[in-house]
This record gives structure tokens, sequence and C-alpha cells, in this order.
């Protein structure tokens, strides 16, 4: 999340893809006179679920037909419509890039790299929660598995000794 206010002429890149339209000129003019919120969202089919939450950019339609979207609640008018949705993946992954330039971007993987990653990173520790949980046979396993991944995440820094050691 970064809350940051954007030139006309960052405004002009950033919907470089509208350049031409009619309403480019009021678009530009509109997101650059005040500040905003980008955010990056992550979960499986992001962009899909992000804009269904959304709601189409037409408010009419959208306080008719969609009115617990965040555009029907939020939303003004069909340029001022409250909020932005990348419309694929390339699209994020440059709207990511304008808005968080510091953020590295690394590429989903895919085939064997993908089943490799698995084997080395994800089974391991998954494997360990799983031995645990059929030990301790909690009420509730979805949350005591969840809770446990979240404590065993060998990803997060631990803090041994006054000392930040990054685990394996």
């Amino acid at each position: 999340k970064r809350k940051l206010q954007l030139s006309p002429e960052q405004c002009s890149n950033f919907y470089v893809e509208q350049y031409g339209k009619m309403f480019f000129p009021n678009l530009t003019a509109y997101m650059s006179s005040g500040p905003l919120t980008a955010m990056i969202l992550a979960r499986h089919r992001a962009i899909s679920y992000w804009k269904e939450l959304l709601g189409p950019p037409n408010v009419a339609l959208m306080k008719e037909n969609y009115p617990d979207s965040l555009r029907a609640i939020y939303g003004m008018d069909d340029l001022r419509n409250g909020l932005h949705g990348s419309s694929s993946f390339a699209s994020a992954e440059r709207e990511i890039r304008f808005m968080f330039p510091e953020v590295v971007i690394e590429p989903i993987p895919v085939g064997q790299a993908a089943r490799d990653y698995l084997t080395r990173y994800i089974t391991p520790t998954l494997l360990k929660g799983l031995t645990a949980l059929s030990k301790g046979k909690p009420e509730d396993p979805f949350t005591w598995l969840a809770d446990w991944l979240i404590e065993h995440n060998p990803n997060t820094p631990r803090l041994r000794h006054n000392v930040i050691v990054e685990e394996p």
C-alpha cells in the first residue's frame, strides 16, 4: 500500500493506453487533482476477483445492477468511478512497476520449476505441519493447521538471543 499524488505527466504515462480518447485530458486532470492510494493485491485469480468487487465502470449500470459493488458505493460518475483495477496480468505488472518501482516482481514458476519449488520449499514445511496435525488431532484441524503454518513459516525471520536469524 502506498499513498501518493501523481502529476498530470505521470497520469498521462500511467494511462497511456487511453491516450487519444475523448476523456483522456479529463482523466489525467482528475487523477492528478489529489492524493491516491495504490495497492498490490495478491491472491489466486486476483485480477478477476478485484474486477468482480469493483463492478463495471459505467456508474449508472453499476448502481442499478450491482448496488453492492465498490464503484456503486464510491463512484460518482464514469470518470470518477472510485477505483481502478488492472485489466490483465501484463497491465498489472506494468502498473505495479509504475506505482512501486522498488518492488521486485519475480516470475511465477511453471512446469518443472514449479515442481522443484514445491519439493524444495513447500513440501517439507507442509509435511511437518500435517504430521503434527495427525499427532495432535485438534478439534478444528483447518484452523490449527493455518495457525501452525503461520507460526512455522520458514521465510519469517526469527529473533534469537537479540539477533535476527534468517532461516534457510
